[in-house]
């Protein structure tokens, strides 16, 4: 099982950190997403394409940087 730590930019409040969360819960082979509004960064566990992840939180209106 692998382990992914996205930086998202965009989240101000906390509906934006559960709206990151359920995109990112919804990607196929995801196992778990946590999203941390503080720092602004998603760790995501589970065997899925890194490109799927972004795709899944820029259509929920937020942007993945690096």
């Amino acid at each position: 099982m692998s382990q992914t730590i996205l930086k998202i930019e965009g989240m101000t409040c906390n509906h934006c950190k559960m709206r990151a969360e359920k995109a990112l819960q919804g990607v196929t082979g995801v196992e778990s997403a946590k999203v941390d509004l503080e720092a602004k960064e998603a760790v995501v566990t589970g065997e899925v394409d890194h490109a799927n992840l972004v795709k899944a939180v820029e259509e929920a209106g937020y942007s993945v940087v690096g």
